[in-house]
């Protein structure tokens, strides 16, 4: 507390401090009256920042004409991508100066539904609603691969490093119903190196920790876990009334994050050895999926190995959630429009959000307190 040395304010004005020990200090610090206190005393609390980021929040606004359906930080965290239904793609820089260093404008001819950053070299795979898969050189900015992945619309797709061979592979599930594993980087056949026939139409795949098994959400409420080796499928994961709308492997590899039509989101319990024969770690409520059938992408934090995850909803907020108590943490406000998209930083506690009103919206939260 800091007494006030000058005549009392009117009751309920903001007073703003002369001086300060530091101007960092002085930017963090916001004085507010408090008439109710005999001794008129002024609370001063100071705004604890946690990340690197210039601002606690920040718009990324300006390159996209429609809804944004998936937004991803890279490897690194220095730079985000993000896809949109007018057939673009976004390239920001996550810290100040925040700007948008290049718009990739027609890659497809339909609508960009999901994309994801190389795990080794400066490459960004996108997949489309025109059935194709592109592979796209960030450093020249030109499409060195074009795939005719699909025989549908392509919903999904994931992306990891075979196991001692130093090869990417690529998944992608669609609309045919089908599930295919290709070669990554930019060479390679343009032939599967696997078909998984799930029967009806995939909206969302993930590989496991350890590149051995695909998991694919289908429309028939069920996810399905692939053994890539056995080129078959081994079991399913059972719990959802509606679709699964994406799927998210948690940094330990032993969880797996699915959304769903339903507005449940489930955390299913993926270890070998699995303590519950139904393999549900955890129910989440509080992030509506709306009536519009968006295919809505959860994330898991990583910069505190996995303790909390994240869903937008149709409410235009994106629910927080503590994995271990299942408790609700933030509700974040801020966009005009379903938030169809979340990820969170690699190295910082940051979160960034994509919605249908074409916006990402950058985020500082709280350090896990369990660290």
């Amino acid at each position: 507390m800091s007494k006030r040395g000058a005549t009392p304010p009117p009751e309920g004005i903001l007073v703003k401090r002369a001086r300060s020990s530091s101007p960092q200090q002085a930017a963090n610090q916001i004085a507010i009256s408090s008439s109710n206190d005999e001794r008129q005393q002024a609370l001063i609390r100071t705004v604890k920042r946690t990340s690197g980021l210039e601002a606690p929040i920040i718009s990324l606004a300006g390159s996209h004409g429609a809804e944004i359906l998936s937004c991803r930080f890279d490897p690194s965290g220095q730079n985000i991508a993000a896809c949109s239904a007018d057939r673009s793609v976004s390239l920001w820089r996550t810290y100040s100066p925040n700007a948008n260093y290049g718009l990739l404008s027609n890659m497809h001819k339909a609508p960009i539904l999901d994309l994801q950053w190389s795990l080794f070299s400066p490459l960004l795979y996108t997949v489309s609603a025109d059935h194709t898969l592109h592979v796209t050189d960030l450093t020249s900015g030109q499409r060195v691969r074009k795939l005719q992945a699909h025989r549908g619309i392509i919903n999904s797709l994931d992306r990891t490093m075979a196991g001692g061979a130093g090869v990417e592979l690529v998944v992608t599930g669609a609309d045919d119903g089908t599930v295919r594993v290709w070669e990554g980087g930019d060479e390679g056949a343009k032939q599967p190196i696997s078909v998984f026939e799930i029967g009806c139409p995939v909206t969302s795949v993930c590989w496991s920790a350890d590149g051995a098994n695909i998991y694919a959400g289908a429309l028939d409420n069920e996810i399905h876990v692939l053994d890539l080796r056995k080129n078959e499928q081994v079991y399913s994961l059972a719990g959802h009334t509606d679709t699964p709308t994406s799927l998210s492997l948690s940094p330990n590899g032993n969880f797996l994050l699915s959304p769903s039509f339903s507005s449940q989101t489930i955390i299913h319990d993926v270890r070998p050895f699995s303590p519950s024969p139904a393999r549900i770690h955890r129910v989440l409520m509080g992030a509506p999926a709306g009536f519009e059938s968006t295919l809505l992408k959860g994330a898991w934090s990583r910069d505190d190995g996995g303790r909390r995850v994240a869903v937008g909803g149709a409410d235009r907020t994106v629910c927080i959630w503590d994995v271990e108590s299942g408790r609700v943490l933030y509700k974040l406000p801020g966009h005009k429009g379903t938030v169809t998209a979340v990820d969170f930083h690699p190295k910082e506690p940051i979160i960034l959000t994509g919605s249908k009103d074409g916006t990402m919206l950058l985020g500082e939260i709280e350090p896990s307190l369990a660290l």
